[in-house]
C-alpha cells in the first residue's frame, strides 16, 4: 500500500516539490535528535504514569494489609494471655465498680480480690465485651500489646504505702464501700 504522500501526489492534491521539501525536513530532524534518545510519545507518558499510580496504589493497599494482620496478631496475644491467665469470677460475693468509656461498671469479685485490685496486684481486663480479672504481670504484658485492653490497673507504688501508713492504727469498718 502507498503511503499517504503516495497518494496525495498521483490524486493532484501535492506537487512533488513540497513533499521533497517535507521528507527533507523529517530527514533533518531525525539527524539532530541525539542516538539513543528516544521521544517518548503522550500515550507512552501516560500508561508510564499510570504504571507508577498503580504501583503506589498497590504499595498503599500492601502496607494497609500487613497493618491490619499485625493487629489481629496482637487480638490474639491479648486474648490467649487472658485466657490462660484469667481469674474466675464465678464464685464472687461483693461488687467492685470502676469506670469504662465515661460509664460505671461493675464486676463481681471475691472480697479479697477487692483488696488486690485496690492495691494494683489484679487488674480488669476488657476482652470480647467481658470483663475478666488477671494477674499484674499478665496486665503489663498486655499493656505493652495494647493499652486500651487494660481498664483497671493502679500504681502499687503509690496505692500500697505499707509500714509508712499514718492510718495504720485505724481499723476500716466492714460496711465501707468504696
Amino acid at each position: 500500500m502507498a503511503s499517504l504522500q503516495d497518494q496525495l501526489l498521483k490524486a493532484g492534491l501535492a506537487d512533488e516539490k513540497k513533499a521533497k521539501a517535507i521528507r527533507n525536513e523529517k530527514r533533518k530532524q531525525r539527524k539532530q535528535q541525539p542516538k539513543g534518545v528516544v521521544q517518548e510519545s503522550e500515550a507512552e507518558i501516560r500508561a508510564r504514569k499510570a504504571r507508577e499510580e498503580k504501583a503506589a496504589r498497590d504499595r498503599e493497599l500492601n502496607r494497609q494489609r500487613q497493618a491490619e494482620a499485625e493487629r489481629k496478631a496482637i487480638a490474639a496475644q491479648i486474648r490467649q494471655l487472658v485466657e490462660t491467665n484469667r481469674l474466675d469470677l464465678r464464685r464472687g460475693d461483693t461488687d467492685y465498680q470502676f469506670v469504662h468509656d465515661r460509664k460505671i461498671k461493675k464486676i463481681t469479685v471475691e472480697e479479697p480480690m477487692v483488696d488486690q485490685l485496690s492495691r494494683g496486684r489484679l487488674a480488669v481486663v476488657y476482652l470480647d465485651d467481658r470483663y475478666e480479672l488477671v494477674a499484674e504481670a499478665v496486665a503489663r504484658k498486655i499493656m505493652e500489646r495494647d493499652k486500651t485492653a487494660v481498664i483497671v490497673l493502679h500504681d502499687r507504688t503509690s496505692d500500697d504505702t505499707g509500714e509508712d501508713d499514718p492510718y495504720a492504727g485505724y481499723e476500716i469498718p466492714d460496711d465501707l464501700m468504696w
